[in-house]
């Protein structure tokens, strides 16, 4: 089996920073890629950032500038999204997803729990 577990959401006010991060575990042959996602309610999940085993990355525009995905070099099973200058339409509940190759040479998609944000005075 797999597991995401997602940390560091929260309120925060608008300008502000926070930094998420998700551990991956588990019976894990190869981490291809991972990203977050976010979902606002009322809206369809959409991608914010993501990170390739090769160090690749990739932004939604909306948060090109101020958000960084990065991973941990040591740990290379866990990821980071930096988030400065929030604004409050950066609020949503944010899911980290990975792509991924099992030990059982299974490739699969992945989802954590989700991490609710919200950016409000």
């Amino acid at each position: 089996q797999v597991q995401l577990v997602e940390s560091g959401g929260g309120l925060v006010q608008p300008g502000g920073s926070l930094r998420l991060s998700c551990a991956a575990s588990g019976n894990i042959f190869r981490i291809n890629a991972m990203g977050w996602y976010r979902q606002a309610p009322g809206k369809e999940r959409e991608l914010v950032a993501a990170i390739t085993s090769g160090g690749a990355t990739n932004y939604a525009d909306s948060v090109k500038g101020r958000f960084t995905i990065s991973r941990d070099n040591a740990k290379n099973t866990v990821v980071y999204l930096q988030m400065n200058s929030l604004k409050p339409e950066d609020t949503a509940v944010y899911y980290c997803n990975a792509d991924l190759t099992s030990s059982s040479i299974s490739r699969g998609i992945y989802w954590g729990q989700g991490t609710q944000v919200t950016v409000s005075s």
